[in-house]
């Protein structure tokens, strides 16, 4: 190997950080080509994930650098609903290895290189009045620099009640409801005045009320667009799910 090409070797080494994946375009900044990255491949420096995504060889994936890069190919790309909040701890039980929530924008499908690694399903989502470029309280997890976006759990909560009747139980979702005592009322007063979801809006006043939460006292239920004044009726697995207005 050239005196240039082990320099550039040195320089990727010293700036990889363990366990994150590379995109073609990080290596092109490194002064590293495409043919330059298959040579690395071939002599064990560096290891193939898929087309144009690579990673130090033996060195086990993490999960958020993996996500930050998913976040550059994948528009308005998130962790929301239940793994948000379980995130920031609220759950009911410890999962070994839960099922990772992921939100967009666009419709998409998640690279098996990363759902090999980190078991994930990823859901087109727009359930606010917003842009893909500058969503609703969504925000780097724990405001840390390179963190992957998170959101926060008064929008988690939304998105979770939104899977309600589809993908998620009732009774499991009433059961994290009970759990977020310390929403902030204000920020939950934003996202659902924005909500484009009248199931989301009255669950969530159904369940806070019926959890004597805090946070549902400081809404007023005649500034947010909670629907018609007919009741929204749907068969779930739960049995009949009434919301009234």
């Amino acid at each position: 190997m050239t005196t240039t090409n082990l320099s550039k070797l040195k320089l990727l080494y010293t700036r990889l950080t363990p366990g994150a994946p590379l995109a073609s375009e990080d290596l092109a900044a490194l002064g590293i080509s495409a043919d330059l990255a298959v040579h690395y491949v071939r002599s064990g420096w560096l290891t193939r994930l898929a087309r144009g995504i690579y990673c130090r060889p033996n060195d086990p994936l993490a999960l958020h650098p993996s996500l930050s890069l998913l976040q550059r190919k994948l528009k308005g790309l998130h962790v929301g609903g239940k793994s948000a909040l379980d995130w920031y701890g609220v759950r009911q039980y410890v999962s070994q290895q839960p099922l990772l929530h992921l939100y967009g924008w666009n419709a998409g499908r998640l690279p098996e290189w990363f759902t090999e690694h980190f078991p994930a399903e990823y859901r087109r989502k727009r359930l606010f009045d917003e842009q893909p470029d500058a969503l609703l309280h969504v925000a780097p997890f724990e405001k840390h620099n390179g963190a992957p976006q998170v959101s926060a759990p008064e929008r988690a909560l939304l998105e979770l009640l939104s899977e309600v009747g589809v993908r998620q139980s009732l009774q499991e979702a009433r059961e994290l409801v009970e759990s977020t005592y310390s929403l902030r009322a204000d920020v939950l007063r934003e996202l659902l005045q924005l909500c484009t979801s009248v199931k989301t809006v009255r669950l969530c006043l159904q369940l806070g009320k019926e959890g004597s939460l805090p946070w549902v006292k400081k809404l007023d239920p005649a500034n947010l667009p909670t629907g018609s004044h007919q009741p929204w009726v749907s068969r779930t697995a739960d049995g009949i799910l009434v919301l009234k207005s």
